[in-house]
């Protein structure tokens, strides 16, 4: 009778072998992509060729069904293999683009909490390409994080602005309306709450948790089961982690990310706390200086202004993206302090400051205003996938 064991070893052995191949494959494959871009850009081609696009999907599914695989499989891994692409042809023409900026082997990158912080995370994933040459300069606050590059003492400084489950980072909308700073990215991160503590003891033992506001307000139907503990706010979600660390008392917890909970080798009670299964928050990443954007990379713009004391002033302003065909992507108020009732107004929109129907709608919109200021225009992280209306 066969030995299962070693069956299962021989088998899992093959599979190692394939996956190796499909890494080998995959950086090939990104390899001839980047020689692809060097040819569009000699010829100001397009990055994305949505017909060639549509082929190769259609060729592919058709491989595929012969081979077994469903559709649908083949059609999600391809997706993001032509994600992978478009975003690394992206990459090389905004360096392209901003290629007389003096080249830095190493940045240093301002944030707000500390190691294993969900800024921290956000800013290893958007630089991923400085690998192991970030220097990161840690901070309490949020006003310390945009003054430090402002000073110049950072390269850039990573904010959180919006959240899925709690919504606008009020406290940062006003950051970038008394600050100097230019938004020149973006980043999209998904929120993993979980619920740590330095050993693994029942849930309803909890006497003490550590969090952010934040996290608790996106993990309150959570928190609302556990059996009343005390609820203490900390500055960040790392932070919380170190707290329970150093502390040790296993009767008290911490919400934070995974990685937090391994950095400080701390036990994970329970994953997926939050309130919203899709919890993200969108970070935007700020300098001193404005970048220029290749115009074959989708963009946004951001801006704040107050509308004038006029009736309708609002909608007549808001029309004009109408008019000139710009998709209006969010529009948020926030009160003016010592104004009572007034109203400042933060919008994104689809869109370069470079292009000419961007320029002619804000110089339309500034009548309406009494106050306009441009936040920054950055490449956008919203990438259609592309999508075959047959498969």
């Amino acid at each position: 009778m066969p030995n299962k064991s070693k069956t299962i070893e021989n088998l899992r052995k093959q599979i190692n072998v394939i996956d190796s191949s499909l890494i080998d494959l995959l950086a090939k494959r990104r390899l001839l992509s980047k020689e692809v871009i060097k040819t569009k850009d000699l010829n100001d081609l397009p990055i994305r060729d949505e017909k060639r696009e549509k082929e190769l999907l259609k060729r592919l599914i058709q491989e595929g069904k012969s081979k077994g695989l469903d559709a649908e499989y083949v059609t999600r891994i391809f997706q993001e293999v032509i994600e992978n692409s478009v975003r690394l042809q992206q990459q090389f023409v905004q360096r392209q683009a901003n290629k007389k900026n003096k080249i830095v082997d190493r940045i240093k990158v301002a944030i707000q909490g500390i190691e294993g912080s969900y800024s921290y995370l956000t800013a290893k994933k958007f630089f991923s390409d400085y690998e192991n040459s970030i220097e990161f300069v840690w901070q309490e606050r949020f006003e310390e994080v945009a003054r430090l590059v402002e000073k110049g003492e950072a390269d850039y400084a990573i904010l959180p602005i919006e959240n899925t489950t709690s919504g606008g980072i009020n406290e940062v909308y006003d950051i970038l309306l008394h600050t100097t700073l230019s938004i020149i990215g973006e980043e999209k991160f998904k929120i993993d709450h979980c619920l740590c503590a330095t050993e693994y003891i029942p849930i309803e033992k909890i006497k003490k948790v550590y969090a952010h506001y934040q996290a608790a307000a996106q993990c309150s139907g959570f928190l609302a089961t556990l059996n009343q503990p005390e609820l203490q706010y900390f500055a960040d979600t790392a932070m919380s982690v170190k707290k329970i660390h150093d502390e040790n008392n296993k009767f008290f917890a911490a919400i934070a990310s995974e990685e937090a909970a391994k950095l400080f080798g701390v036990k994970i009670l329970k994953r997926n706390i939050a309130n919203q299964s899709e919890n993200y928050t969108r970070f935007l990443i700020c300098a001193r200086k404005p970048i220029t954007i290749d115009k074959r990379i989708p963009s946004k713009t951001s801006l704040v202004m107050a509308t004038a004391h006029t009736a309708g002033a609002l909608v007549e302003g808001l029309m004009i993206f109408r008019k000139y065909n710009i998709n209006l992507t969010k529009l948020e108020s926030r009160p003016i302090i010592g104004n009572p009732w007034e109203e400042m107004f933060y919008l994104d929109f689809e869109g370069n400051l470079s292009d000419k129907n961007v320029q002619m709608a804000i110089q339309e919109l500034t009548p309406f205003t009494r106050f306009l200021k441009i936040l920054g225009s950055y490449p956008s992280k919203d990438l259609p996938k592309q999508k075959l209306e047959d498969n």
